[in-house]
């Protein structure tokens, strides 16, 4: 009778429960994956920066585990292709940070594709920096949905031009708080399903721009760290800088809070770290290096990962890792496979699933982990680190326990150590390093994705045409002044069909007229510049003046007459017919769209 009433009053107690509740108790974890751009191992208060206040960050650091010596590439987008793949970013296509050789190769899975696969739901938001078009594009990598930029960096950070899905949309407010509000809204509409979010932040990559309120905090403070070489200090951008990563905590905290307020953080893993070191001189912990060097100074990382339950508080993984580290190490937290069943077989990983040190309740001294090797590379330098050494790009050897800050090549005392890694870097280069240029072209005109960008940094000048800035991206073509001139393209054309082409362009009253043609293989369009369009640069709302960085306006669209496009590679030039003034146009670029067949 008494087990008859117990089995009652339990039934009548589950029939309360929400049906959600139970669904939550059954399904995998979210994933939250949090990427600052140019964020230094020492932009933290928690690792002793006494020139600002993160404590969104530090409480996520200190609420799970802290990967103590966690390894990044020198630059943007190598890292965030080893995050997405669990592979070194040479193997994945990944060269460089513009001109199509960021691009991820179309044989490679992601993270996203992955855990697409696995039921969960995919969206990502802020700066991609892996390939722009389709099938390159974020859409066709795995996410659902994508807000942001597919550029390296942007140079616009108020209101800025961006696109949701391929589609053009403006930004409101601030960059970095508006990449929240959107993953903000992706979480609530996804709280009852397992979801993947990934915030690419692009702070506080230059330009340098911030809010009122985080530079008002800054502007006149006294900046009492310094970096290792204090004379190359721009003071100006350290105060930016420190300010904008007081906003990207404010905004993580934003996220964090979200979490507990649809009681979702104890089933979500979050994970935070960032792309490369420093962006400027500034204080790294004492570190040698900084972004685009493969010294520990510029390719050290913080790693925080949060898993309440399941990854005790204080945690911290002594032994060496990577971003090749993150893709084994989240699928085998959620239970996921690493092998996608859409696609072929599968590639082999560089990362390890560090799963037994993150779950265990010591620090990882006591889990017997194998001694390994983490590579990092860039320009075709090549730096390697052990649990205690790095062998730096000239092959001198550190002892990175004694002397963190590279002072004192050890070589000389350790010269089997020396050889060992120098052997190893040889294989590496041999193994992993691509043997030939990349000459993959920039694919256009698939009917999933109709319209196609090809901005001015994917292009190439030809006569007078130069661009904007030294550096590719962000971008955009200047100084067109005769018939022989050109910008060209090279591309692929998916499908054969009727083409619209829209020229995004800028052109002062006095040179309104030029003709201009758009030609691949035998096929042209022309158009005619015959609106006056010259907007002004937009100046003001950097905080520390540009160098060796375009400063942009806001572009028109001239569309010209569609034309039939055949199927293959070619191409794609485009060129004044007739010059009526000084100069024809300035071109950020050009976009292709597939018209729909009736």
């Amino acid at each position: 009778m008494r087990c008859c009433l117990f089995l009652l009053i339990v039934s009548a107690l589950m029939a309360l429960v929400p049906a959600r509740a139970l669904a939550q108790a059954k399904r995998q974890p979210n994933v939250i994956v949090l990427l600052s751009d140019d964020q230094g191992w020492g932009d933290f208060s928690l690792h002793g920066n006494k020139n600002l206040s993160t404590p969104n960050l530090d409480r996520l650091a200190r609420g799970g585990a802290q990967l103590k010596h966690f390894y990044v590439q020198p630059v943007c987008s190598p890292t965030r292709a080893e995050m997405l793949t669990g592979r070194y970013h040479p193997r994945t296509g990944v060269r460089g940070v513009s001109t199509g050789q960021e691009r991820i190769n179309l044989d490679e899975t992601t993270l996203a594709d992955l855990l697409r696969a696995a039921r969960y739901r995919t969206g990502a938001f802020g700066k991609w920096h892996n390939g722009s078009q389709w099938p390159y594009h974020p859409n066709a990598r795995g996410f659902q949905h994508y807000y942001g930029f597919t550029s390296g960096h942007w140079g616009e950070y108020y209101d800025p031009p961006l696109e949701e899905n391929g589609k053009p949309v403006r930004g409101k407010g601030y960059i970095a708080d508006d990449f929240t509000d959107k993953a903000l809204a992706f979480i609530r509409a996804n709280k009852d399903a397992p979801f993947f979010c990934y915030v690419a932040y692009n702070t506080p990559h230059s330009p340098f721009c911030v809010p009122d309120d985080d530079w008002n905090r800054f502007k006149n403070r006294r900046i009492e760290q310094r970096g290792a070489d204090g004379a190359k200090e721009n003071i100006e951008v350290t105060r930016c800088v420190l300010a904008m990563c007081e906003n990207l905590d404010r905004n993580v905290g934003r996220l964090l809070q979200l979490l507990d307020e649809l009681k979702l953080a104890d089933d979500t893993i979050v994970v935070f770290f960032c792309d490369n070191g420093p962006n400027s001189t500034r204080w790294n912990g004492g570190m040698r290096g900084r972004k685009g060097t493969t010294d520990e100074g510029g390719v050290r990382s913080p790693c925080f990962i949060r898993w309440p339950g399941k990854i005790a508080p204080g945690t911290e993984v002594v032994p060496i890792a990577g971003a090749i580290d993150l893709l084994p190490t989240l699928t085998g937290l959620a239970g996921v496979k690493t092998k996608d069943p859409h696609a072929g077989a599968a590639k082999k990983l560089d990362g390890q699933d560090l799963s037994p040190l993150l779950l265990s309740t010591n620090d990882g001294k006591k889990i017997e982990w194998p001694e390994r090797m983490i590579f990092s590379t860039f320009n075709g330098n090549v730096s390697v680190r052990t649990q205690k050494h790095r062998l730096d790009g000239m092959g001198r050897l550190y002892d990175m326990i004694a002397d963190p800050g590279q002072t004192t090549d050890v070589a000389g005392k350790h010269p089997k150590e020396a050889e060992r890694l120098i052997k190893a870097v040889a294989a590496w280069r041999a193994e992993v390093l691509p043997a030939k240029k990349d000459d993959r072209p920039f694919p256009v005109g698939y009917a999933e994705f109709p319209r196609t960008p090809l901005p001015a940094r994917d292009g190439i000048p030809v006569g007078n045409v130069r661009r904007s800035a030294n550096a590719p991206n962000c971008s955009y073509f200047t100084n067109w002044k005769s018939k022989d001139d050109a910008m060209t393209w090279n591309v692929d054309v998916h499908t054969a069909g009727m083409y619209r082409a829209e020229i995004l362009y800028t052109c002062s009253a006095k040179d309104v007229g030029s003709t201009v043609e758009l030609r691949f293989r035998e096929a042209s369009m022309r158009g005619k510049v015959a609106i006056a369009w010259d907007p002004r640069l937009i100046a003001d709302q950097d905080r520390v003046p540009r160098k060796g960085e375009s400063y942009l306006k806001e572009f028109r669209s001239l569309t010209l007459e569609p034309i039939r496009l055949e199927k293959g590679r070619g191409t794609l030039s485009l060129r004044a017919v007739e010059v009526v003034g000084e100069q024809v146009m300035d071109v950020r670029g050009i976009a292709l769209t597939l018209v729909p067949t009736k």
